[in-house]
């Protein structure tokens, strides 16, 4: 998809949203520091996923465990200067991604980046120093389900980003797709996790479903073979859900 064609796209669909003026749209996509990511634009379709989480001007987003800072670089041109974001590792998945940590600390440090704040915290639940609008994890919600986070639970992580957001606020969940019944089985072995339970726990602390995107579906993904498989490493079946907190937006 080419850069022209993808602004285009996001920016009418965040404008639906009642989100951020395209100029501004434009801007988060044409930073030098997003040539390499824009190859990655067409398999991640930000347009679509953004606009499940109604971005806007002024707006303050918590992306956890962000690696390459792909998303946290979209998030804060969208922002703006009067938003911000926060890159945030627990300790235990920074150790394992040392390179992505000081890389996006350097990104940070970019005039056009001084709204991000890339943070290595101690515990596996994140904190924040304000409310939030948006709480977002990407490939990350099954993984604290496993030993290396210490097992706190994603319907833990549910609770925490409940507390975390203001009222109205939304809490994206995109991640690999077990088969169905599977529950948390596969959260350690194949780095997947069973939609339907996602659901089911974010729904449990106190979240509304307030929609889903189906455009990482890949129905050719058998379910059963681990994420880092060469035949459908980046293109495995994935769910991408929104959940809003009760409550009047400010």
């Amino acid at each position: 998809m080419s850069f022209r064609i993808f602004s285009t796209i996001l920016a009418a669909t965040l404008t639906l949203a009642a989100a951020a003026p395209p100029a501004a749209v434009n801007q988060a996509h044409n930073e030098s520091s997003r040539a390499q990511d824009r190859k990655q634009d067409a398999r991640r379709h930000p347009a679509e996923l953004v606009a499940l989480a109604h971005l806007a001007r002024g707006q303050r987003v918590l992306d956890l465990i962000p690696g390459g800072g792909y998303w946290s670089r979209i998030f804060s041109g969208i922002v703006g200067p009067t938003g911000h974001v926060y890159a945030v590792w627990p300790n235990a998945y920074a150790k394992l991604a040392t390179s992505d940590v000081a890389s996006l600390r350097q990104i940070a440090t970019l005039p056009a980046y001084r709204n991000v704040t890339v943070e290595v915290q101690p515990q596996a639940l994140p904190t924040a120093p304000v409310p939030l609008d948006v709480v977002w994890t990407s490939q990350n919600y099954h993984d604290y389900a496993d030993p290396f986070l210490g097992k706190p639970g994603p319907d833990a992580l549910a609770r925490d980003a409940f507390r975390l957001l203001r009222p109205g606020g939304y809490f994206i969940v995109i991640d690999h797709r077990s088969a169905p019944g599977r529950g948390m089985t596969d959260t350690d072995t194949l780095h997947r996790i069973d939609p339907a339970i996602v659901r089911r726990q974010a729904e449990a602390a106190g979240f509304v479903f307030a929609g889903e995107s189906r455009v990482l579906a890949n129905t050719s993904d058998p379910l059963t073979i681990k994420v880092f498989d060469p035949r459908f490493r980046g293109r495995t079946n994935q769910f991408a859900f929104a959940f809003r907190k009760p409550g009047t937006a400010r």
